[in-house]
Protein backbone atom coordinates (compact mmCIF):
# COMPACT_ATOMS: atom_id res chain seq x y z
CA UNK A 1 0.00 0.00 0.00
CA UNK A 2 1.11 3.20 -0.77
CA UNK A 3 1.15 6.34 1.31
CA UNK A 4 -2.28 7.52 -0.48
CA UNK A 5 -4.96 5.04 -0.13
CA UNK A 6 -7.20 6.97 -2.77
CA UNK A 7 -6.15 9.31 -5.34
CA UNK A 8 -7.49 11.26 -8.62
CA UNK A 9 -6.70 13.72 -11.07
CA UNK A 10 -9.03 15.31 -13.61
CA UNK A 11 -11.88 13.03 -12.59
CA UNK A 12 -14.76 13.79 -15.06
CA UNK A 13 -18.01 12.08 -15.39
CA UNK A 14 -21.28 13.20 -17.47
CA UNK A 15 -24.48 11.73 -18.56
CA UNK A 16 -25.49 13.18 -21.90
CA UNK A 17 -24.97 16.92 -21.83
CA UNK A 18 -25.35 16.73 -18.38
CA UNK A 19 -21.70 17.36 -16.42
CA UNK A 20 -21.70 15.56 -12.77
CA UNK A 21 -18.34 15.61 -11.91
CA UNK A 22 -15.84 18.34 -13.59
CA UNK A 23 -12.40 17.37 -13.74
CA UNK A 24 -12.23 16.83 -9.48
CA UNK A 25 -8.78 16.22 -8.02
CA UNK A 26 -8.75 13.62 -4.47
CA UNK A 27 -5.73 12.60 -2.39
CA UNK A 28 -6.77 10.42 0.44
CA UNK A 29 -4.14 9.15 2.93
CA UNK A 30 -3.88 6.06 3.76
CA UNK A 31 -5.57 5.23 7.59
CA UNK A 32 -6.99 8.07 7.53
CA UNK A 33 -11.07 9.55 7.58
CA UNK A 34 -11.83 11.42 4.69
CA UNK A 35 -15.16 12.64 4.56
CA UNK A 36 -16.92 14.23 0.92
CA UNK A 37 -19.82 16.68 1.16
CA UNK A 38 -21.96 18.51 -1.03
CA UNK A 39 -25.28 19.00 -1.32
CA UNK A 40 -27.93 17.24 -3.20
CA UNK A 41 -26.95 16.51 -6.99
CA UNK A 42 -23.14 17.58 -5.96
CA UNK A 43 -21.68 14.43 -7.38
CA UNK A 44 -21.17 12.67 -4.53
CA UNK A 45 -22.23 9.35 -5.28
CA UNK A 46 -21.53 9.21 -8.92
CA UNK A 47 -17.46 9.94 -6.99
CA UNK A 48 -18.09 6.49 -5.28
CA UNK A 49 -19.59 4.81 -7.84
CA UNK A 50 -16.61 5.61 -9.73
CA UNK A 51 -13.88 5.07 -7.31
CA UNK A 52 -15.34 1.42 -6.12
CA UNK A 53 -15.65 0.63 -9.97
CA UNK A 54 -19.44 0.45 -10.10
CA UNK A 55 -19.34 2.90 -12.89
CA UNK A 56 -16.55 4.14 -15.64
CA UNK A 57 -15.35 7.52 -15.42
CA UNK A 58 -15.36 10.14 -18.71
CA UNK A 59 -11.89 11.07 -17.82
CA UNK A 60 -9.17 11.45 -15.48
CA UNK A 61 -6.69 8.91 -13.14
CA UNK A 62 -8.11 7.17 -10.64
CA UNK A 63 -5.81 5.24 -8.25
CA UNK A 64 -7.54 2.99 -5.42
CA UNK A 65 -5.30 0.83 -3.53
CA UNK A 66 -2.81 1.44 -5.78
CA UNK A 67 -4.26 -0.09 -8.62
CA UNK A 68 -5.87 1.78 -11.76
CA UNK A 69 -9.51 1.56 -11.68
CA UNK A 70 -10.11 0.93 -15.14
CA UNK A 71 -7.36 -1.57 -15.90
CA UNK A 72 -6.88 -3.25 -12.19
CA UNK A 73 -11.03 -3.83 -11.49
CA UNK A 74 -10.50 -6.91 -10.05
CA UNK A 75 -6.92 -6.01 -7.70
CA UNK A 76 -9.30 -2.66 -6.62
CA UNK A 77 -12.46 -4.49 -5.68
CA UNK A 78 -10.43 -7.46 -3.50
CA UNK A 79 -9.05 -4.56 -1.43
CA UNK A 80 -12.11 -2.64 -0.75
CA UNK A 81 -15.52 -2.80 1.18
CA UNK A 82 -18.81 -0.44 0.57
CA UNK A 83 -21.62 -0.24 3.06
CA UNK A 84 -24.21 1.69 1.40
CA UNK A 85 -27.22 3.93 3.29
CA UNK A 86 -29.33 0.91 3.77
CA UNK A 87 -28.51 -1.94 5.46
CA UNK A 88 -27.81 -4.84 3.06
CA UNK A 89 -28.47 -7.79 5.42
CA UNK A 90 -30.88 -10.81 4.56
CA UNK A 91 -33.35 -10.52 7.10
CA UNK A 92 -33.99 -14.63 6.43
CA UNK A 93 -31.42 -15.41 7.77
CA UNK A 94 -29.34 -14.96 11.43
CA UNK A 95 -26.82 -12.83 11.93
CA UNK A 96 -24.07 -15.22 11.91
CA UNK A 97 -25.81 -16.71 8.53
CA UNK A 98 -25.57 -13.32 6.86
CA UNK A 99 -21.90 -13.61 7.93
CA UNK A 100 -21.35 -16.75 6.89
CA UNK A 101 -22.96 -15.82 3.93
CA UNK A 102 -20.56 -13.30 2.70
CA UNK A 103 -17.57 -15.34 3.82
CA UNK A 104 -18.64 -18.53 1.63
CA UNK A 105 -19.64 -16.04 -1.64
CA UNK A 106 -15.75 -14.74 -1.14
CA UNK A 107 -14.75 -18.35 -0.78
CA UNK A 108 -12.89 -18.15 2.15
CA UNK A 109 -12.05 -21.40 4.11
CA UNK A 110 -14.54 -22.97 6.20
CA UNK A 111 -12.32 -23.46 9.05
CA UNK A 112 -10.60 -19.51 8.60
CA UNK A 113 -14.40 -18.54 7.70
CA UNK A 114 -15.49 -19.34 11.32
CA UNK A 115 -13.34 -17.69 12.98
CA UNK A 116 -13.67 -14.86 11.13
CA UNK A 117 -17.44 -15.14 11.71
CA UNK A 118 -16.84 -15.93 15.21
CA UNK A 119 -14.19 -12.97 15.92
CA UNK A 120 -16.91 -9.74 13.64
CA UNK A 121 -19.52 -10.87 15.62
CA UNK A 122 -17.43 -10.19 18.90
CA UNK A 123 -15.81 -7.05 17.76
CA UNK A 124 -19.41 -5.87 17.30
CA UNK A 125 -20.73 -7.20 20.00
CA UNK A 126 -23.58 -9.40 18.35
CA UNK A 127 -22.26 -12.78 19.56
CA UNK A 128 -25.88 -12.86 21.92
CA UNK A 129 -27.85 -12.11 19.16
CA UNK A 130 -26.12 -14.10 16.81
CA UNK A 131 -28.42 -16.92 16.21
CA UNK A 132 -31.20 -14.41 15.98
CA UNK A 133 -32.95 -13.44 12.57
CA UNK A 134 -31.55 -10.15 11.17
CA UNK A 135 -34.96 -9.11 11.24
CA UNK A 136 -35.82 -9.19 15.08
CA UNK A 137 -31.97 -6.56 15.05
CA UNK A 138 -32.70 -3.01 16.21
CA UNK A 139 -31.19 -0.13 13.36
CA UNK A 140 -28.15 -0.23 15.04
CA UNK A 141 -27.79 -3.42 15.44
CA UNK A 142 -28.55 -3.83 11.90
CA UNK A 143 -26.12 -1.46 10.75
CA UNK A 144 -23.45 -2.80 13.18
CA UNK A 145 -23.76 -6.14 11.17
CA UNK A 146 -23.63 -4.67 7.52
CA UNK A 147 -20.38 -3.09 8.57
CA UNK A 148 -19.25 -6.61 10.22
CA UNK A 149 -20.32 -8.07 6.30
CA UNK A 150 -18.54 -5.69 5.11
CA UNK A 151 -15.04 -6.57 6.93
CA UNK A 152 -15.12 -10.36 6.10
CA UNK A 153 -13.15 -10.04 3.20
CA UNK A 154 -10.70 -7.70 5.51
CA UNK A 155 -10.53 -4.53 2.84
CA UNK A 156 -7.87 -2.27 3.74
CA UNK A 157 -9.86 1.26 2.25
CA UNK A 158 -13.92 1.14 3.45
CA UNK A 159 -16.48 3.18 1.93
CA UNK A 160 -19.43 4.21 4.39
CA UNK A 161 -22.52 6.08 2.24
CA UNK A 162 -24.36 7.41 5.35
CA UNK A 163 -23.41 5.24 7.77
CA UNK A 164 -26.03 6.32 10.78
CA UNK A 165 -28.68 7.26 9.29
CA UNK A 166 -31.46 7.22 10.99
CA UNK A 167 -29.43 6.23 14.55
CA UNK A 168 -30.63 7.15 18.05
CA UNK A 169 -27.64 8.89 19.69
CA UNK A 170 -26.43 6.06 21.54
CA UNK A 171 -26.19 4.03 18.34
CA UNK A 172 -24.31 6.71 16.57
CA UNK A 173 -21.75 7.40 19.12
CA UNK A 174 -21.09 3.61 19.10
CA UNK A 175 -20.51 3.74 15.44
CA UNK A 176 -18.19 6.39 15.61
CA UNK A 177 -16.22 4.36 17.82
CA UNK A 178 -16.46 1.46 15.48
CA UNK A 179 -15.35 4.17 12.33
CA UNK A 180 -12.13 5.35 14.65
CA UNK A 181 -11.14 1.08 15.83
CA UNK A 182 -10.98 0.55 11.89
CA UNK A 183 -9.11 3.93 11.56
CA UNK A 184 -6.93 2.57 14.35
CA UNK A 185 -6.32 -0.79 12.81
CA UNK A 186 -4.75 0.77 9.85
CA UNK A 187 -8.09 0.78 7.94
CA UNK A 188 -8.78 4.12 5.35
CA UNK A 189 -12.15 5.29 5.75
CA UNK A 190 -14.00 7.05 2.62
CA UNK A 191 -16.98 8.67 4.27
CA UNK A 192 -20.04 10.49 3.01
CA UNK A 193 -22.79 11.72 5.40
CA UNK A 194 -25.65 14.24 6.07
CA UNK A 195 -25.35 14.87 9.18
CA UNK A 196 -21.74 17.56 9.44
CA UNK A 197 -21.40 17.36 13.39
CA UNK A 198 -20.40 13.49 12.16
CA UNK A 199 -18.08 15.01 9.61
CA UNK A 200 -16.62 17.92 12.20
CA UNK A 201 -15.88 15.05 14.95
CA UNK A 202 -14.82 11.62 12.45
CA UNK A 203 -12.78 13.63 9.40
CA UNK A 204 -8.90 14.44 9.18
CA UNK A 205 -10.03 15.74 5.82
CA UNK A 206 -12.99 17.34 3.90
CA UNK A 207 -13.90 17.75 0.53
CA UNK A 208 -16.47 20.00 -0.46
CA UNK A 209 -18.03 19.09 -3.81
CA UNK A 210 -20.59 21.34 -5.51
CA UNK A 211 -21.50 21.10 -8.87
CA UNK A 212 -19.10 18.48 -10.14
CA UNK A 213 -16.41 20.03 -8.51
CA UNK A 214 -14.41 20.44 -5.53
CA UNK A 215 -14.92 24.40 -3.79
CA UNK A 216 -12.53 23.59 -0.59
CA UNK A 217 -10.49 20.89 0.62
CA UNK A 218 -8.35 20.80 4.20
CA UNK A 219 -9.09 19.17 8.15
CA UNK A 220 -12.23 20.76 9.05
CA UNK A 221 -10.35 23.22 11.80
CA UNK A 222 -8.89 24.71 7.81
CA UNK A 223 -12.33 24.81 6.38
CA UNK A 224 -13.89 26.98 9.05
CA UNK A 225 -10.94 29.54 9.74
CA UNK A 226 -12.25 30.18 5.72
CA UNK A 227 -15.21 31.28 6.85
CA UNK A 228 -15.56 35.31 8.04
CA UNK A 229 -16.91 35.38 11.41
CA UNK A 230 -14.16 34.19 13.64
CA UNK A 231 -13.32 36.23 16.62
CA UNK A 232 -12.40 35.86 20.35
CA UNK A 233 -14.47 37.21 22.92
CA UNK A 234 -12.85 39.07 25.95
CA UNK A 235 -13.92 39.80 28.95
CA UNK A 236 -12.71 42.66 31.18
CA UNK A 237 -12.78 43.34 34.48
CA UNK A 238 -13.73 47.24 33.71
CA UNK A 239 -15.26 49.40 31.31
CA UNK A 240 -12.04 51.21 31.19
CA UNK A 241 -10.44 48.19 30.38
CA UNK A 242 -12.68 47.53 27.68
CA UNK A 243 -12.75 51.06 26.33
CA UNK A 244 -8.81 50.93 26.16
CA UNK A 245 -8.68 48.08 24.71
CA UNK A 246 -11.24 48.31 21.81
CA UNK A 247 -8.80 51.44 20.68
CA UNK A 248 -6.43 48.96 20.29
CA UNK A 249 -7.37 46.81 18.47
CA UNK A 250 -8.31 46.92 15.20
CA UNK A 251 -12.09 45.93 14.61
CA UNK A 252 -13.33 45.07 17.54
CA UNK A 253 -16.58 45.23 18.94
CA UNK A 254 -18.76 45.26 21.94
CA UNK A 255 -20.97 42.47 22.66
CA UNK A 256 -24.64 43.15 22.56
CA UNK A 257 -24.90 40.68 25.39
CA UNK A 258 -22.82 42.09 27.83
CA UNK A 259 -21.15 45.62 28.61
CA UNK A 260 -17.59 44.52 29.24
CA UNK A 261 -17.26 41.52 26.57
CA UNK A 262 -14.97 42.78 23.62
CA UNK A 263 -15.27 40.76 20.44
CA UNK A 264 -12.05 40.72 18.45
CA UNK A 265 -11.53 39.72 14.52
CA UNK A 266 -9.19 36.39 14.80
CA UNK A 267 -8.96 33.44 12.79
CA UNK A 268 -8.80 31.29 15.50
CA UNK A 269 -5.56 29.71 15.26
CA UNK A 270 -3.33 29.75 18.09
CA UNK A 271 -0.69 32.18 16.88
CA UNK A 272 -3.66 33.95 16.76
CA UNK A 273 -5.10 34.27 20.12
CA UNK A 274 -1.32 33.82 21.19
CA UNK A 275 -0.10 37.29 19.23
CA UNK A 276 -3.52 39.46 20.73
CA UNK A 277 -3.47 38.16 24.20
CA UNK A 278 0.66 39.36 24.27
CA UNK A 279 -0.89 42.63 22.69
CA UNK A 280 -3.25 43.56 25.47
CA UNK A 281 -0.27 42.48 27.60
CA UNK A 282 1.85 44.69 26.01
CA UNK A 283 -0.61 47.49 27.23
CA UNK A 284 -0.95 46.57 30.95
CA UNK A 285 -4.76 45.20 30.28
CA UNK A 286 -5.80 42.06 32.05
CA UNK A 287 -8.14 39.76 30.43
CA UNK A 288 -10.41 37.99 32.83
CA UNK A 289 -12.06 35.06 30.79
CA UNK A 290 -11.79 34.55 26.56
CA UNK A 291 -12.93 32.28 24.54
CA UNK A 292 -12.27 31.61 21.04
CA UNK A 293 -15.66 31.27 18.81
CA UNK A 294 -15.22 30.00 15.11
CA UNK A 295 -17.68 29.06 12.26
CA UNK A 296 -18.89 25.83 12.47
CA UNK A 297 -19.24 23.16 9.58
CA UNK A 298 -23.12 24.58 8.68
CA UNK A 299 -21.79 27.93 7.87
CA UNK A 300 -18.53 26.45 6.14
CA UNK A 301 -21.48 24.43 4.15
CA UNK A 302 -23.82 27.28 3.24
CA UNK A 303 -20.91 29.85 2.45
CA UNK A 304 -19.23 27.35 -0.03
CA UNK A 305 -22.62 25.74 -1.82
CA UNK A 306 -25.06 28.31 -1.07
CA UNK A 307 -27.36 25.55 0.67
CA UNK A 308 -28.03 24.88 3.82
CA UNK A 309 -27.03 21.43 5.45
CA UNK A 310 -30.46 19.60 6.02
CA UNK A 311 -30.60 19.45 1.88
CA UNK A 312 -30.55 15.24 1.34
CA UNK A 313 -26.88 15.11 0.41
CA UNK A 314 -27.67 11.92 -1.85
CA UNK A 315 -27.07 11.88 -5.47
CA UNK A 316 -29.65 11.30 -8.00
CA UNK A 317 -27.80 8.32 -9.19
CA UNK A 318 -28.04 4.89 -7.00
CA UNK A 319 -25.82 2.96 -5.09
CA UNK A 320 -25.21 -0.42 -5.39
CA UNK A 321 -23.49 -2.51 -2.19
CA UNK A 322 -21.03 -4.99 -4.24
CA UNK A 323 -20.40 -6.63 -0.66
CA UNK A 324 -19.92 -9.69 -3.03
CA UNK A 325 -18.87 -8.36 -6.19
CA UNK A 326 -15.10 -8.48 -6.01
Amino acid sequence: MTSSAITASGLRKAYKDKVVLDGIDLDVPTGTIFSLLGPNGAGKTTTVNVLTTLMKADGGTIRVAGHDVATETKAVRAAIGVTGQFAAVDELLTGRENLQLIADLKRIRPAESKQIVADLLERFDLTESAEKLSSTYSGGMRRKLDLAMTLVGRPSIIFLDEPTTGLDPRSRRTMWEIIRQLVADGVTIFLTTQYLDEADRLADRIAVLDGGRIVAQGTPAELKRQIPGSHVRLRFASDLDLETAATILTGATRDAEDDLVLRAPSDGSAKSVRDLLTHLDNHNLDVEEFSVHTPDLDDVFLALTGKTSTTDTTDTTSTTDPKVSA
